[in-house]
Parts: C-alpha cells; sequence; structure tokens
C-alpha cells in the first residue's frame, strides 16, 4: 500500500510541478502579449489567440480533479 501511496501522489506531483512552469510560461507569453492580434475585440481593448491559455486552465482543472480522486481514494476508503 505504502509504495502505491507514493508512486501516485508523486506522479501526480510531477504532473502539478509541470503544470506550474507552463502556466508561468503562459502567464509571461500573456503578460508581453504574445497572443494579442492587434484589432480591436466586442467587449476588450484587443483580440488575441488565447487557445493556449484556455488549454492551460483544462490541463489545470484536470489534475485538480485527479487529485481529488486520489484524495478519495487514499484517505476516505
Amino acid at each position: 500500500f505504502g509504495s502505491c501511496f507514493f508512486m501516485i501522489t508523486g506522479f501526480h506531483g510531477t504532473h502539478v510541478t509541470i503544470g506550474v512552469i507552463f502556466l508561468i510560461i503562459v502567464a509571461r507569453k500573456v503578460w508581453r502579449g504574445d497572443f494579442d492580434i492587434g484589432r480591436p475585440g466586442f467587449f476588450t481593448s484587443r483580440r488575441g489567440r488565447y487557445e493556449n491559455v484556455e488549454v492551460m486552465g483544462l490541463y489545470w482543472h484536470f489534475v485538480d480533479l485527479v487529485w481529488v480522486f486520489i484524495f478519495a481514494f487514499f484517505y476516505l476508503w
């Protein structure tokens, strides 16, 4: 049981670390304006291609959801 616990939580921690690194990279690109097209948008001052930001959000929510199941499996079982 102990080896499975450390393997699964370590694997999850690795994905969290990788996610944080990519979130920092994407946040830096947003801050610099790399995703902006330059034309005004409908409700925003600029229109852009922010699909990478949405993908990072989906990844982060998936990692969070996986943690809920890991927590339920190991701590509430």
